[in-house]
């Protein structure tokens, strides 16, 4: 395990289960957000994302946290393991409220309201982002594919235990 890419819903837990792995591992760590946004809530341009990604990706090992369906492929292709948190819509909604209003090393910005926006493709998640990410499971089926179905699964994945 070098190149591993952690996704699933926002809200699971993805930048937590990261960083614990990357602190169990030493394999650098990279945040899809930090990537993409700028800390006024903005985007930076599609090529310099992609330039950015493309950085990293070309390094030896990383750990890239985040979904981005748009380059979620190209890491897929890249990757050699592919963490997928797969929990109920409760467990992510729950993830969303226990951040709000803390700092955070994977977002350039202090999140202190609710956007209804976000909260909407949250929502949607299982039934518009999921069967995507299922589906590109299966074609890179080749690769390391580790899904857990709950925190206490991940968690005993990263103290060693099966």
């Amino acid at each position: 395990m070098k190149k591993v890419i952690v996704i699933g819903c926002p809200g699971s837990g993805k930048s937590t289960f990261s960083r614990a792995l990357h602190k169990k591992t030493g394999i650098p760590l990279h945040y899809l957000d930090m990537m993409y946004w700028n800390a006024d809530k903005t985007t930076v341009e599609k090529s310099v994302f992609l330039s950015r990604l493309a950085a990293v990706l070309d390094t030896d090992a990383w750990i890239i946290d985040g979904n981005y369906g748009a380059s979620m492929e190209m890491r897929m292709q890249a990757c050699d393991t592919v963490i997928f948190l797969d929990y109920p819509l409760d467990v992510c909604l729950d993830g969303i409220r226990a951040r709000r209003a803390k700092p955070r090393e994977d977002m350039p910005w202090i999140e202190t309201e609710e956007d209804a926006e976000f909260l909407e493709f949250i929502k949607s998640y299982e039934e518009q982002q999921r069967p995507g990410v299922l589906a590109l499971l299966e074609k890179y089926r080749d690769k390391n594919v580790i899904v857990f179905k709950s925190r206490e699964q991940a968690e005993a994945f990263l103290d060693g235990k099966p």
